[in-house]
C-alpha cells in the first residue's frame, strides 16, 4: 500500500485578478475557450466581394423604401420583405464563413447550401425588383418620393445582379467540391 504524502497543499482560494476583486477572471476563462479565427482570404475572394455588393447594395434598397410612403402600394410591401430578409440572410452568411463556423458545422454541405441559398436569393430579388421597377411612376401618393423608389429599383437590380454572380460562382465552386458523387465511390 501507498504512503499518504506528508506534505498536501488543500488551498481552495480563488486566484486575485489584476484589479483586486475576487472572481474578475471568469470572463476571461469563459474567452479562453472561445477562438474566433477570421478567414482573411475569404474577404479577398470574388464571392465575398458579391456578399458585400449584396449586403451594401441590399441595405440601400430597403433604406430607400422605408424612408419614403410605403403604404400607397402594397407591392411595396413584397419588395421590403425580400431586402430586408436577404439583406439579414445575407449578413449572417457572410459572418459564418468568415469566422469559419462552417468549419465547425460539417453535418451542413456548405457548397451546395450555399448555391441553393444564392439561387433562391436571386429569384426573390428578380421578382422584388420587378414589382419595385413596374411601380416606379409618379402617382397621387409618392408625387416627392417616386425618386426613392426609382432608386431602389436600380440598388435592388444591382442586389440582383450580384445575386445571380454569386449564384454562379456558388455553383461552380459546388461543382469543384462534389460535381459528380458518384465519382469517388468506384474501384480505381
Amino acid at each position: 500500500m501507498a504512503e499518504f504524502p506528508s506534505k498536501v497543499a488543500t488551498e481552495t482560494s480563488a486566484p486575485q485578478s489584476d484589479g483586486g476583486q475576487q472572481g474578475g477572471n471568469s470572463l476571461r476563462g469563459l474567452a479562453a475557450g472561445v477562438t474566433i479565427r477570421m478567414d482573411l482570404s475569404f474577404i479577398r475572394s470574388i464571392p465575398a466581394i458579391l456578399m458585400l455588393v449584396e449586403i451594401v447594395s441590399g441595405l440601400l434598397q430597403w433604406t430607400l423604401i422605408a424612408s419614403a410612403y410605403i403604404w400607397a402600394l402594397s407591392v411595396y410591401g413584397w419588395v421590403m420583405f425580400v431586402a430586408v430578409t436577404l439583406w439579414l440572410l445575407t449578413s449572417l452568411l457572410f459572418c459564418l464563413i468568415l469566422f469559419g463556423f462552417q468549419s465547425k458545422l460539417v453535418s451542413v454541405p456548405w457548397p451546395l447550401t450555399v448555391m441553393l441559398y444564392h439561387a433562391v436569393a436571386a429569384i426573390l430579388c428578380l421578382t422584388a425588383f420587378l414589382a419595385n421597377a413596374a411601380s416606379v411612376h409618379p402617382y397621387r401618393f409618392s408625387v416627392y418620393h417616386h425618386g426613392h423608389f426609382g432608386a431602389a429599383a436600380f440598388f435592388g437590380a444591382v442586389t440582383t445582379v450580384a445575386y445571380g454572380a454569386s449564384a454562379y460562382f456558388s455553383y461552380l465552386d459546388w461543382r469543384g467540391n462534389s460535381g459528380n458523387a458518384a465519382s469517388g465511390t468506384g474501384p480505381s
